[in-house]
């Protein structure tokens, strides 16, 4: 249903949520974008023995869940929660902005590619004194925020990660990060001193194999760094039994070696499933927290939900989206990058636009624009989302008991466990938010009944 984003690393379908992003801000920016406190990405657990009771509930006698309720003490930290995450933030995207405007005012990039022009002649040499330094003086200086997230997380009793393997996480996010910036930066400054004027263009299309072979590559070598896997079937073969049901009436091929158990109890308590990957990579991944807090029934329900991305192309949708803004946004980067050297690159030191100082000016640009594009992603997202959970709802229908109620049950459960905000402002949804908020979502699956209505179903008939 929904994704983690404490590893740094984007899990699931991960266009979705790239897609109004530049490439060099999801790939160089690391700041804003993986914000610290969103309220559908985040880390839980939970202290109190509510969610396991809920639970029990559910499977001791049947119940008829018509809208997300929650205890007076669940709602006020919900509510306290969600808020402070929202300022966080925005916090974090303020600040993404001010510590680059920083740097290159005060010349410490400019003072940076004089230290690599002076280690060696070679571009490629000075390319290495430079990209690792500059992102990882981005990244020691977004830490104090990301260490204030994952405080807050504890606080709240929704991350149960040590500080150790925290801290050994961010520095593997960090190793990475850099990784694919010194990839990403191979590609674009050549391609700017071959083509100045269209390397927006000529950048894009080389960026198209780069970004299909990062989804095909990521859930083997990206996620392992993160959480331990195993198949699924070594101890839920009746799990992999319903789930092949599923797959079949869907009409897709999921064989049990392409399903797997994430051990995501040793980070959080999060509820969650997720699809992930491209051709012989694609794969169906369940949380063993999943398994922990919701009846049989309630974990097909989400598989279902998760299958719907499968059937419905949600992948291929978000790649072809994420692709396509990212044109728009490079050529907007050209367009303002020019404006902003003429304007203000004498006085940060910049002397023109392959100048090895010239990246922070583009890792500025891409921040600002990636924050402003927030709601066409995450509004084109919320839309692929709803139609995952039509799509669910549809497929489990006659398969489960009741298909409507474990649905409905299934997120009254994962709002309790995660503090998921009850009624969040309308403005905050529309920006920032990459599902539906919870309460609609259980109230349109209590609600959706077209074989009831004698109407036919959208997408399983």
């Amino acid at each position: 249903m929904q994704t983690t984003a404490s590893s740094g690393v984007k899990r699931g379908c991960l266009a979705l949520a790239a897609g109004c992003v530049l490439l060099l801000a999801v790939w160089l920016g690391g700041s804003s974008s993986e914000a610290l406190a969103r309220t559908e990405d985040r880390t839980s657990s939970s202290a109190e023995p509510s969610p396991a009771a809920t639970q029990e509930e559910g499977k001791d006698r049947k119940r008829d869940t018509k809208e997300y309720q929650l205890s007076r003490e669940r709602y006020e930290k919900a509510v306290a929660y969600s808020r402070v995450g929202y300022t966080l933030y925005f916090v974090s995207v303020a600040w993404a902005i001010v510590r680059l405007l920083l740097l290159l005012r005060w010349k410490i990039v400019a003072g940076l590619r004089d230290f690599a022009e002076r280690r060696s002649p070679r571009r490629v040499v000075q390319g290495l004194w430079f990209v690792p330094p500059l992102l990882l003086l981005l990244g020691l200086l977004d830490l104090p925020l990301r260490i204030y997230g994952h405080h807050l997380s504890l606080v709240y009793a929704q991350s149960v990660e040590g500080w150790g393997a925290w801290f050994g996480d961010w520095a593997k996010g960090e190793v990475v990060r850099v990784g694919i910036g010194l990839v990403v930066v191979a590609v674009l400054f050549p391609v700017m001193r071959w083509k100045p004027r269209t390397w927006w263009l000529y950048f894009w299309l080389a960026s198209i194999p780069l970004v299909v072979f990062g989804v095909f590559l990521s859930p083997w070598l990206l996620d392992p760094l993160f959480n331990q896997y195993r198949p699924l079937g070594e101890k839920h073969p009746d799990l992999v039994r319903s789930i092949g049901i599923l797959a079949e009436r869907a009409g897709i091929a999921l064989p049990p070696e392409r399903m797997y158990l994430m051990l995501a109890s040793a980070k959080t308590n999060e509820l969650n499933a997720y699809v992930t990957g491209i051709g012989a990579s694609k794969r169906m991944v369940v949380w063993d927290t999943t398994l922990e807090h919701l009846t049989p029934d309630e974990v097909l329900s989400v598989v279902g939900h998760e299958m719907g991305h499968y059937v419905l192309g949600h992948v291929g949708k978000g790649l072809a989206f994420a692709l396509a803004a990212t044109l728009f946004g490079l050529y907007l980067a050209y367009r303002l990058f020019g404006w902003v050297l003429q304007r203000w690159g004498g006085s940060w030191s910049v002397r023109g636009p392959t100048d090895w100082a010239a990246l922070a000016v583009l890792l500025l640009l891409s921040d600002g624009l990636g924050f402003l594009a927030e709601p066409v992603a995450n509004g084109f997202s919320r839309r692929l989302e709803h139609e995952a959970d039509v799509y669910g709802l549809e497929l489990t229908h006659g398969i489960l008991e009741d298909s409507r109620e474990a649905a409905a049950h299934s997120f009254e459960v994962m709002g309790e466990v995660d503090l998921e905000d009850p009624n969040p402002p309308r403005f905050i949804a529309w920006w920032i938010y990459s599902h539906p908020p919870v309460a609609e979502r259980l109230k349109f699956a209590h609600d959706y009944d077209p074989w009831g209505k004698g109407e036919p179903p959208k997408f399983v008939k």
